[in-house]
């Protein structure tokens, strides 16, 4: 598995096609002290077909929670859950490195609606 700086090894379309990005709201967003590191608990509305999906993000450097209510992002929403101290995560929050290496979150420059598939 290639690192955070490094490129990952090249795959074919059709291995693409299998991770399920999607774009959704945050609807709560509170501190998460019981994870190992700083983090946010989130609850994100992918609309009707997906529902409301916990992810626990490490965006404490950049984000408050109360900022967080209403913003969309964009998440992998068919890995399996994992368990994060006292939280399953049901989705992979997506996110780059700033120049110092800390998470901004991903989302789309226009409102769109939930669920929408990236392609």
């Amino acid at each position: 598995m290639a690192s955070h700086d490094e490129r990952a090894p090249e795959i074919g379309f059709d291995d693409f096609l299998k991770v399920d990005i999607r774009v959704g709201t945050i609807v709560e967003a509170a501190p998460f002290p019981e994870a190992r590191k700083p983090a946010i608990r989130l609850v994100i509305d992918f609309g009707e077909e997906i529902g409301r999906k916990k992810s626990s993000a490490q965006i404490t450097v950049h984000y408050e929670p109360e900022d967080l209510v209403g913003r969309q992002v964009i998440a992998v929403v068919n890995f399996p859950p994992r368990q994060i101290g006292p939280m399953r995560s049901e989705v992979l929050t997506l996110g780059v490195p700033d120049e110092a290496g800390e998470v901004v979150l991903l989302g789309p420059g226009h409102t769109v609606p939930n669920g929408g598939r990236m392609f």
